[in-house]
């Protein structure tokens, strides 16, 4: 998630934790500061674009490994507040500030490697948007009521209230992306298509539209289902995979990399530039996309590069803003191109 969410997030519930013990605003200071802790592994440069992609949520982001850190950083904290005393508390209060952060993060798409050193698997539920209002405002505004009450009781009740429901938010979530599958499933059987995979997750900021990709075979499937559009079976666009050019990628460790790091939703194609170029079909739009790397130049055969390139972009904001207003209304508008 973003990272406004997870100071308010690691703040929240370090102030659910420490009640009274301490005053509410150091209990939400180091909060958040440990709620930010994990996102500092982006300060690490791996010297490559495709690593530098996915080594962000790794170690930092491990549960064993953040259990571990959170002794001494809680020993820290009590030691700087001269508050000895609460060290478990602090301890509580820091470790779920702490594995909150990674946890929720596992929501999103992009992927989080919750289970090292024992497992990389990275965990990409996709259920909710990195940037989502509806999860983070409910948090903050229960923060700042706690914070704004000088922590009474009235302001615990209502930061538990927050935290509550924002997570409730979450779940709603889990059960809109179950009821897309479902739907998406449904669709693609009526136009032929049994898919290997398929991946449903939020547009950006709402819940209200998600976004559906299937793979198959050779080609993956491209639709939208808005909660409020007219009932009907979705429409999708199919586009090549480029799985002709798998076997000039075989020996590409980055290529590679992103093919697992994706969970197969990856599509390979020469650009203009006459580079081949792998790309995360997981976050973006047809055919803007966050995430693509060139990792070798046209030659007979391909030539790897010696350092793979970023050429990933987003969609024209204003064009993409009022295409999104347009779906979330019901609206049957194809997206920007």
């Amino acid at each position: 998630m973003d990272s406004l969410t997870q100071v308010v997030l690691g703040a929240a519930v370090s102030v659910a934790v420490m009640r009274r013990r301490s005053a509410v605003w150091k209990a939400a200071l180091w909060g958040g500061v440990a709620g930010t802790l994990p996102d500092l592994d982006v300060l690490v440069s791996h010297g490559d674009p495709i690593l530098n992609m996915v080594l962000h949520r790794a170690e930092s982001h491990a549960l064993f490994w953040l259990t571990l850190f959170s002794l001494p950083f809680a020993w820290l904290v009590a030691r700087v507040q001269r508050d000895a005393v609460q060290l478990r508390w602090w301890w509580l209060a820091m470790w779920l500030a702490l594995v909150t952060h990674p946890l929720l993060d596992a929501f999103t798409v992009y992927g989080t490697q919750l289970l090292l050193p024992f497992s990389n698997h990275p965990v990409a539920l996709g259920s909710v948007f990195i940037i989502d209002p509806a999860v983070t405002l409910p948090w903050l505004l229960g923060l700042l009521v706690a914070l704004a009450r000088g922590g009474d009781a009235r302001g615990q009740r209502a930061n538990i209230w927050g935290l509550a429901v924002g997570t409730a938010v979450l779940l709603v979530g889990v059960g809109l992306q179950a009821r897309v599958d479902g739907l998406a499933r449904a669709s693609l059987a009526r136009q032929g298509v049994v898919p290997e995979r398929v991946l449903v997750t939020p547009a950006p900021l709402s819940m209200l539209l998600w976004r559906v990709v299937a793979v198959q075979g050779g080609a993956y499937y491209e639709g939208f289902h808005g909660l409020l559009d007219a009932p009907g079976p979705m429409r999708f666009d199919r586009h090549d995979r480029g799985t002709a050019l798998e076997s000039a990628v075989a020996g590409i460790d980055g290529a590679q990399r992103i093919r697992r790091f994706s969970h197969g939703f990856y599509r390979l194609h020469e650009n203009g530039a006459g580079q081949l170029v792998v790309t995360d079909l997981r976050m973006g739009l047809e055919p803007h996309y966050s995430f693509a790397f060139a990792v070798a130049r046209r030659g007979s055969p391909f030539q790897p590069l010696p350092v793979a390139q970023s050429v990933g972009g987003i969609a024209p904001i204003g064009p993409a803003l009022a295409w999104l207003g347009q779906r979330i209304r019901g609206d049957a508008v194809d997206p920007p191109r």
